[in-house]
């Protein structure tokens, strides 16, 4: 077992507090499994007095297998699992809970879908992605419990009027039906030890020496339990890297581990300051970017590589020359050797690679998604520009006459067109005694008319000037309480498509392969071990590649649009921090001119990796 300098004074440590500040690509698990082999070999600790959490059971089953290697395969009694897991223990020793009273995932959902329907609560629901408005409700709720908010002086961002009525159905359904969730797990282990410390003591017996991993990301509840689990020897060793905290959204806080010191006077700090992953060029210039953060460690990390390549930074004109540099790019990696399954493609949110997954798919570019890439053109946005082309090809369905009949408002009802096929003639028709109908009726059939022989970009510019697409946007978020920023990305991102398409019929076909193509990605996703890795910066963090490229680093998509605040703006460079550190040998980083026909701003992260004064700061 060779460890470093810093690697073996953290692996040594025997009793007390210490942090150990693990940089990116350090050994982290490395040392941990060796602070457990010395503890039971050096230090004569019993194993069954060693408790190790990590935040997954993969990161808790590799964990155990590298302690398992480094003690020659025997067995030991050490407890390796995750937050979750280990609580769910001390609640099933202290109240006999079982799997049965654990809230599944999808009930879970159930519940909150149920509740929203609730016509006390009226709020008339129209949502595009039901299961993403749901998802966030819960992840809101998560996120009061785990940083011990106050549900009283919590504003929600997803449902503002109604949060706090939904909170409390939720509680009182969980209730009667004798269910908890993840959530409670923290919160029922947190009140348990405050309330029967004779319970906590024989924990506190039972583990001795305290491990934990990624500490960066605990939240407030789960560092309550900890402190109180870890006394009173105070034998707690946490590993992290305050540099990679992004999981706000979730209750993670950096404060947290910066404030470890303060809670811990006699705390020994020890910082693993040599990184085996990135070349000098990489690791440099990703200091150079969290360098500008003010809330953190200060750190002075070295690379046992060479120089390397210098980080690439390619300024091109817009979304699609992006997307068609990085796949050159991608192919001239191949062509020197490097296996497509060894690179990644990094974003900042899912709706950013769409451009991108679409021109692999047609040059043919194998690529495999962690996650779930949102297919614009199946939102309400893309059916609307669909179904008005469809009718300037000449189709005359019901269906795309029900799409947009009232995109934007025209008064028109769905009774005026019970046919399978609808005409304006049969419109005139039945609004025959209403002559401002007929004008409405009119002006619909020469918008139609008039996009006929248009591109299918001319059609949804057409759409948008002309027939007042974006103004009924505007007030379609403005009635469903929604950022009309997202409404008009997903446009954009639609009309972005349209540019490369001579007529219509080139464009449906487009659309649907691109959808039939999307849909067998994701039904294998998880089969998927060949091409390119597509994720977003979340995704990303614990891997490496040799060769990584971070798309669309332009002011409001990295740092996001909706950061603001201080905390907000650390998180996210943060964020492009973990991005930039997956990579080995290669990293490329690519920002458009232009996007949506405006002008585009370079992120204030590159000019800080190129060490530029941003214009107006």
């Amino acid at each position: 077992m060779h460890l470093n300098k810093a690697q073996q004074s953290a692996a040594c440590h025997h009793t007390g507090p210490c942090m150990v500040l693990a940089g990116p690509g350090s050994g982290k698990t490395l040392t941990i499994a060796a602070r457990i082999k010395y503890l039971t070999e050096r230090y004569e600790v019993r194993p069954e007095e060693i408790l190790v959490i990590t935040f997954t059971r993969h990161a808790a089953a590799q964990m155990q297998k590298r302690f398992r290697a480094l003690s020659d395969g025997a067995p030991a009694p050490v407890t390796f699992g995750t937050f979750h897991g280990i609580y769910y223990g001390i609640l099933k020793w202290a109240y006999g809970l079982t799997s049965a009273n654990i809230l599944p995932e999808e009930e879970k959902r159930d519940m909150i879908r149920q509740i929203l329907a609730l016509p006390q609560l009226g709020m008339d629901l129209e949502v595009e992605d039901e299961k993403d408005y749901v998802d966030r409700i819960l992840s809101e709720i998560g996120k009061v419990k785990s940083s011990g908010l106050s549900l009283a002086g919590y504003e929600s961002q997803v449902c503002p009027g109604h949060f706090h009525q939904i909170c409390q159905l939720y509680e009182k359904k969980k209730k009667e039906m004798r269910w908890i969730d993840f959530d409670d797990m923290l919160l029922l282990c947190w009140k348990l030890f405050r309330t029967r410390p004779d319970i906590l003591e024989m924990w506190q017996k039972k583990f001795r020496y305290i491990l934990v991993d990624e500490f960066q990301d605990v939240n407030r509840v789960q560092y309550e339990v900890l402190r109180m689990l870890a006394l009173p020897e105070n034998n707690l060793f946490v590993v992290g890297d305050d540099d990679q905290s992004i999981y706000q959204f979730r209750g993670a806080r950096p404060g947290i581990m910066l404030g470890f010191p303060k809670d811990y006077p006699d705390a020994r700090r020890i910082l693993l300051d040599v990184n085996y992953r990135c070349t000098s060029f990489i690791l440099g210039g990703a200091l150079r970017v969290i360098g500008h953060n003010r809330d953190r460690y200060p750190k002075k990390l070295r690379t046992v590589k060479g120089k390397g390549a210098p980080v690439h930074v390619q300024e091109v004109q817009g979304p699609t020359q992006e997307a068609d540099y990085i796949i050159g790019a991608i192919r001239s990696r191949m062509e020197e050797g490097v296996k497509p399954e060894d690179m990644a493609v990094l974003f900042r949110t899912n709706l950013d690679a769409g451009i991108l997954a679409g021109r692999m798919m047609e040059q043919h570019m194998p690529f495999a998604m962690r996650e779930h890439i949102r297919n614009v053109f199946e939102h309400f946005i893309g059916r609307n520009m669909r179904s008005y082309m469809e009718l300037a090809s000449g189709s005359r369905s019901r269906k795309h006459f029900l799409d947009i009949a009232n995109c934007p408002k025209r008064y028109i009802s769905r009774e005026s067109m019970e046919n399978r096929e609808v005409s304006f003639e049969d419109l005139r028709r039945f609004y025959c005694d209403k002559e401002w109908m007929q004008d409405r009726i009119d002006q619909f059939e020469w918008d139609i008319k008039m996009m006929e022989n248009k591109t299918p970009y001319a059609a949804v510019q057409y759409i948008r000037r002309r027939i007042g697409y974006d103004d009924y946007l505007r007030e379609w978020a403005k009635i469903h309480r929604t950022g009309e920023e997202d409404l008009f990305e997903i446009l954009e991102q639609i009309e972005e498509s349209t540019k490369r398409f001579q007529t219509m019929e080139e464009w449906f076909r487009y659309t649907d392969e691109y959808g039939r193509r999307l849909r067998e990605q994701q039904k294998t996703a998880q089969q998927h071990t060949e091409g390119v890795r597509l994720m977003t910066m979340h995704s990303a963090k614990g891997l490496e590649f040799d060769t990584v490229f971070i798309l669309g680093a332009n002011e409001g998509v990295t740092p996001h649009r909706k950061a603001s605040l201080k905390e907000e703006i650390e998180e996210e460079r943060r964020m492009f921090y973990v991005a930039m550190t997956r990579a080995k040998e290669r990293l490329v980083i690519s920002y458009v001119k232009e996007k949506n026909g405006k002008d585009a701003d370079p992120s204030r992260f590159v000019e800080e990796l190129l060490l530029r004064k941003r214009q107006g700061v």
